[in-house]
């Protein structure tokens, strides 16, 4: 077993131990707090709850009581994360060892969320508490019931009743909407991304989103550039903030509506102190209800109130040398460098037959597989045939540049077809994307070629019994191995992906290993029940509940 995936389950118990922890004690009041500002929502501040409730404490959040204010990872807390893992994973499980648990609970951070500082994975005491602005906004309260019935919050406005005047900034401040389509403007944006935005919580991994990803991701079909809004300084018009919305249509369970996917929230690291995101928020929800639309979805590595499915990353090694070289992983225990390069080693070539490169011929058929494919998931996207074409093909780099390691210049997006070779019909599709990460301050290593699963699907689903027999896992294995195989000849390192749609049922198999890092999904002013996402919920598989991956 990778250390990683011991951490994965040691870590599931220790989120278990700290939900119990705050489940079990009362609910902290409002603090009197304003918004924070800080990377894609890292920063956002959250609601009140209305109520504080006292339970009875559990045994996990008495061992966290008892070890609290100690400066070293105590025995109490390793005894009770084996006594755990050894009841949920059985007793033979690497991650029961006493020095891996251990290991994983320094590397996790443990000693903060003992002392209260923060939480696992980041989650700090603060993101996980709650604060006044989210309090104000339509969106599920923390500690909200199930709601009876999916609807808005909110009933939607005419135009003359939404605002008219942008939210004032602070002084020195101004608004500023950015052309997508200007060579100079777009790089301001990477610029601000590339050096403010997400970053992993060592400090040693930060999102690198390219001009070309970004034009990719936001200018779907129908864009707004009104959705595209930064904040300048006034004297010298740099740009030190910036939010995104790009139009779609959302199926959540049976019901379908025109929503915003709000995206890249971002603010200069030196300004976290001006509290702009709230700002930001709140002006790009008035640019957004301008235009008639009235819900969202947006994502969040932070508890915010309220996700409605919480997904998990997992992680397939390519590039295993240089993996370890920038501590992206390790060599285990039991295993050899050389061993583990021969593990991970993908085959030579793909194994399906009729598997191309998808063309413009193919967008036809591509989209009704796909409109197909994602009814069998609670939430996902509805697509045109137009953004189809844009999602899966307008991202393909220079057509008229050689491609080398199936890679062209400017390539950000990546889809494979499978035609029948008797019937030349479609039978599957693929996708993955490119978002390369910076390796802060290493001698080697400048860059973390990084492929994200994107869309995908199979004509076999709708095979009679195909998920009895388990013919689609099957047949998901074999896709995905290509798409493995594809991955590394175009000089990925790693291959990322989440626990949604049907993901769930090949990553093990397929060598991906559990990651530490979690995506909460949220939807503004929508209220349904909890999808699907890491856990199964309401008798719906795990991923299932969830059929939108978001850029």
């Amino acid at each position: 077993m990778s250390s990683s995936s011991q951490r994965a389950q040691i870590q599931e118990i220790i989120d278990t131990t700290e939900a119990e922890d705050q489940s079990s004690t009362l609910e902290p009041e409002v603090d009197g707090d304003h918004a924070q500002d800080g990377d894609a929502g890292s920063d956002k501040p959250q609601a009140s709850s209305s109520k504080s409730k006292k339970k009875k404490k559990s045994k996990a959040a008495k061992v966290l009581d008892a070890v609290r204010g100690k400066n070293e990872i105590p025995q109490e807390l390793v005894s009770h994360v084996v006594d755990r893992v050894v009841a949920e994973h059985g007793p033979n499980t690497a991650a029961s060892n006493e020095d891996n648990i251990r290991l994983a609970l320094e590397q996790m951070k443990i000693m903060d969320v003992i002392k209260g500082k923060s939480g696992v994975s980041g989650r700090g005491k603060k993101a996980m508490g709650e604060h006044k602005f989210w309090a104000t906004q339509p969106v599920p309260q923390l500690g909200d019931e199930v709601p009876p019935e999916d609807g808005f919050i909110e009933p939607s406005k005419p135009r003359e009743e939404v605002r008219q005047e942008p939210y004032p900034l602070p002084k020195d401040f101004e608004w500023s909407i950015l052309d997508i389509n200007d060579p100079k403007q777009i790089k301001e944006v990477y610029d601000l991304l590339s050096l403010n935005y997400v970053e992993d919580d060592e400090a040693a991994f930060r999102f690198q989103y390219s001009a070309e990803f970004l034009e990719w991701a936001l200018k779907p079909p129908g864009y707004l550039k009104e959705w595209h809004l930064g904040v300048r300084v006034v004297s010298n018009q740099k740009l030190v903030a910036f939010i995104s919305g790009v139009p779609m249509t959302l199926r959540v369970r049976g019901n379908v509506f025109r929503a915003s996917e709000i995206n890249y929230l971002c603010v200069h690291k030196k300004l976290r102190s001006k509290r702009l995101a709230p700002v930001l928020i709140k002006e790009i929800t008035r640019q957004v209800n301008l235009t008639g639309i009235f819900q969202a979805i947006y994502t969040a590595g932070v508890v915010l109130p309220t996700p409605v499915s919480t997904c998990r990353y997992f992680h397939r090694s390519l590039n295993i040398q240089k993996l370890i070289d920038v501590k992206f992983t390790y060599v285990p225990r039991s295993m050899t460098l050389a061993r583990m390069i021969r593990v991970y080693k993908t085959a030579a070539q793909p194994q399906l037959s009729g598997l191309r490169e998808m063309e413009d011929r193919d967008v036809s058929e591509v989209a009704d597989l796909f409109t197909r494919y994602m009814q069998r998931f609670s939430m996902g996207q509805v697509m045109t045939l137009d953004e189809i074409c844009h999602q899966f093909l307008s991202g393909r780099g220079r057509m008229d540049e050689p491609s080398e390691h199936h890679r062209r210049p400017g390539q950000v997006v990546w889809t494979y077809v499978v035609e029948d070779p008797e019937t030349h019909r479609i039978t599957d599709f693929f996708s993955f994307y490119s978002l390369p990460s910076t390796i802060i301050n290493h001698p080697k290593h400048a860059l973390l070629e990084a492929a994200y699963l994107f869309y995908y699907a199979s004509d076999m689903a709708f095979a009679e019994d195909s998920e009895a027999d388990s013919k689609l896992k099957k047949r998901l294995e074999t896709l995905m191995g290509d798409a493995l195989i594809i991955a590394n000849q175009a000089k990925f390192d790693v291959f990322n992906a989440l626990t949604l749609m049907d993901n769930c049922g090949f990553l093990e198999n397929l060598r991906f290993g559990a990651g530490d890092g979690l995506l909460n999904f949220y939807l503004y002013n929508w209220r349904t029940a909890p999808l699907a996402g890491v856990s199964a919920v309401g008798g719906v598989e795990p991923g299932k509940g969830i059929g939108v991956v978001m850029l």
